[in-house]
């Protein structure tokens, strides 16, 4: 008995390889009929036994290519008709796009050995792909995901080319960005001048590296910098030209030998470091790693990845690096390159030379950044490898736009029960990188086909993005404070609806009543939240001056313990001139250019400074890092903190500051100061969540804001509240730090109807 069947896939199903796979089940099965994409997703008409079409669903759905992901499968039962074989048909283009977008990946290994195969007709050609791997999302227009709707439309394919794209057995049977010598896109490498320099651009790479050079080398989402990095001078070098003095660089190495040799790896550390997203992870370092110390100094950790594009793989094959310095192409706090004539000028003075290649990257796309810790995994960075890839909602959300915060900006689009981020932006701090923010805005509306209901922003009145926000004359705004965005980011990911208890630790967010919070226990659903306790408040004398400055925030945590302590502590800011102190101090207790703050991020900085680690800081965190990094093993004698009552519980910090500067005139080391800091931090914390679940019924307790990038604190105060038979969420798709801030504004936004115009 023939039947017919029309059946609609939605999910990252176009630029996978996914209607290839269709063509070869349904000439398994013996069914006729057609696949296309469209604006959905991709549409199957097949026509065969009732039976025969059930087993071919099946197949369908549990065995894909390895890079498509189905989320949607509906069938209905449609007319059959006269036809015989099954086709692939032109894609439909009109359709609304709701289709999923797939990411940029790794080169496969089928790639990888046709790379390095002489007898190839691809041997060493650096932009080969197949369906199973290379550029997608960078070099996509708008969907559908056909050639002409890429920067591969202006390289038609040869003959030969054109014969895999059509031959349904190929594994490039419709890869859209499939190229080869003879009619794909091509390397050059030019001086800082402009002049192209002869021979092969990939071997004359490898001798410029060698030699000390730095080449700036185009990828799939932008430019990176590259130094051989055992080459002390190489790596010092780099720094200066790009100003970033201290904070530490990502190094890429061939293989996991050579990872192994950097770093202690763990079962999920090569599981992230072999992923087809290729993130950079961080990894505690080997003592004896053989790289230049200028690398990652003072930290204990390496940011570590393994090559992802045929241009690395060949630049290793040839040169035998152990390892090079790979980071973004760009001025500290810019941008990163994406376009050849950008990267010439913007890079003049910092890169040697430019391995270029004439293949347009449309949008850009930094590296992705994960850690793991005793099998949590933490995104610090959310961008190449797992943008476009949506959050699964719980329930379906209106049309919003939510624009981030002002720090490691990203933007969030949600759309039925998917919510799109885009990749990470960084600091809105200057023109370059508040034009790739409008960037990053307008391609992912024209890539999805979407306009806004509303448009979702910070409280914050000075931040870029929500200037952005209120310039939109012609679509509702609505404001999120910054910390109920956090802990609606964490309840979004894990698809918690009722009211949660929320403890969102960070360095800064606007809050309600106009001041800087940071250290918060807040009881929290989508609709509304209650500041449930908080850090007392205490004075930033200079402002923004005292995230530069570690020293000026010890300075206003003694003063608020009191003269005694003060006094006795203000001995161990020796590295700080007396006068300068001084000053200081009167700033905190006048109130002279002096914000008040509850921010956790803030009370780190105190303590590292008070112990000598920090007391200028040249990037943001550097000084809760290394305290967390000097941490002991010191489990006895935490400290204490004093908890004033009222309607919202002030934590007091009077009692912290009094015993550190008791243990330090005691002589007691870094490595237990920080130990019972930490372990006094998380059990005080533990304390009040379990006081406020005993008070509300609620057992959820979700954690957010940048304070639990902090393994030490997050670990032991997620044992702290299970023992207490609380239920923990932390975050691990989206970043907990402000690259996640965006998607808990989206979905706030969406339950906060009708909007503010």
């Amino acid at each position: 008995m023939q039947t017919r069947q029309r059946i609609s896939v939605n999910g990252i199903v176009q630029g996978v390889g996914f209607r290839p796979h269709v063509y070869r089940l349904a000439h398994r099965y013996g069914l006729s009929g057609h696949v296309e994409n469209t604006g959905s997703g991709v549409a199957i008409e097949v026509q065969g036994p009732e039976r025969t079409i059930v087993e071919f669903v099946r197949s369908l759905e549990f065995d894909g290519p390895p890079l498509a992901r189905i989320t949607s499968l509906r069938m209905e039962q449609t007319a059959c008709a006269e036809e015989t074989g099954f086709r692939i048909l032109a894609s439909d283009a009109g359709a609304p796009a709701d289709t999923l977008i797939a990411p940029d990946t790794a080169t496969c290994p089928d790639c990888l050995r046709e790379l390095l195969d002489p007898a190839d007709r691809r041997y060493g050609y650096p932009f080969l792909n197949c369906t199973n791997c290379g550029p997608r999302f960078t070099i996509l227009r708008h969907i559908p995901y056909d050639r002409r709707n890429t920067s591969m439309a202006a390289f038609p394919m040869c003959r030969a080319c054109q014969a895999e794209y059509d031959d349904p057995l190929s594994r490039r049977f419709h890869a859209q960005p499939n190229a080869c010598w003879e009619c794909g896109p091509q390397l050059a490498l030019p001086d800082a001048q402009g002049k192209t320099l002869a021979g092969d651009p990939v071997e004359r790479t490898v001798e410029l590296l060698r030699k000390g050079s730095i080449v700036a080398i185009k990828g799939l989402g932008g430019f990176h910098l590259a130094v051989d990095a055992t080459n002390a001078a190489a790596v010092a070098e780099l720094r200066r030209r790009k100003r970033r003095f201290e904070k530490p660089l990502a190094v890429m190495v061939p293989d996991m030998r050579r990872a192994e040799e950097l770093c202690v790896i763990h079962p999920q550390d090569r599981r992230s470091l072999e992923s087809v997203e290729r993130p950079i992870v961080l990894m505690r370092a080997r003592a004896e790693r053989r790289l230049a110390e200028a690398i990652a100094p003072g930290s204990p950790e390496l940011g570590v990845f393994l090559p992802y594009t045929p241009v690395q793989h060949l630049i290793f094959a040839h040169g035998g690096f152990a390892a090079l310095v790979m980071t973004s192409a760009n001025l500290s706090e810019e941008p990163i390159c994406i376009d050849n004539d950008e990267a010439t000028e913007r890079l003049r003075g910092i890169a040697d030379f430019f391995l270029v290649h004439n293949r347009d990257i449309l949008l850009r796309c930094d590296d992705s950044i994960v850690r793991n810790v005793e099998g949590d995994s933490s995104m610090l960075r959310r961008s190449r490898g797992f943008v476009p890839v949506p959050i699964a909602l719980q329930c379906e959300v209106g049309n919003v736009l939510a624009v981030g915060g002002e720090l490691k900006n990203a933007v969030c689009v949600t759309k039925g029960r998917d919510a799109f981020l885009g990749q990470h932006v960084g600091d809105l701090e200057n023109l370059a990188a508040y034009g790739f923010f409008q960037e990053s805005i307008a391609h992912l509306e024209g890539i999805l086909r979407w306009k806004p209901s509303v448009i979702a922003h910070d409280l914050h009145p000075g931040y870029l993005s929500t200037q952005w926000a209120l310039q939109q004359r012609d679509v509702p705004t609505a404001g999120v404070q910054h910390h109920h965005a956090h802990i609606a980011s964490c309840m979004a990911e894990h698809h918690l609806s009722a009211p949660v208890i929320g403890i969102v630790l960070d360095g800064t967010g606007y809050g309600t009543d106009g001041e800087v919070w940071g250290g918060e226990i807040l009881v929290a659903d989508f609709q509304v939240f209650r500041r449930a306790a908080h850090l007392a408040y205490v004075p930033m004398p200079g402002a923004a001056q005292a995230i530069a400055e570690p020293w000026r925030m010890a300075v206003a945590y003694l003063v608020g313990a009191g003269e005694d302590c003060f006094e006795a502590g203000r001995g161990f800011l020796n590295a700080v001139p007396r006068g300068s102190v001084d000053v200081v101090r009167r700033m905190a207790e006048q109130g002279i250019r002096s914000p008040l703050t509850s921010s956790c991020g803030r009370l780190f900085d105190a303590v590292a400074a008070l112990l000598g680690l920090r007391t200028k800081a040249g990037f943001e965190a550097q000084a809760a890092m290394e305290l967390e990094a000097c941490c002991g093993d010191e489990t006895d004698g935490s400290y204490s903190f004093s908890i004033g009552e009222g309607e919202c519980l002030e934590i007091g910090t009077g009692p912290l500051f009094r015993r550190i500067v008791a243990d330090l005139g005691d002589g007691v080391s870094r490595e237990t100061i920080s130990a019972r800091f930490h372990g006094g931090l998380a059990s005080m914390l533990a304390d009040l969540a379990y006081r406020i679940s005993m008070e509300t019924g609620i057992r959820e307790v979700c954690f957010s804001g940048g304070c639990f990038l902090n393994a030490r604190l997050s670990r032991g105060l997620e044992r702290l509240l299970r023992a207490r038979g609380l239920e923990v969420y932390k975050q691990s798709q989206v970043p907990c730090g402000d690259g996640g801030l965006s998607l808990g504004q989206a979905v706030i936004a969406s339950h906060a109807r009708p909007w503010r115009g």
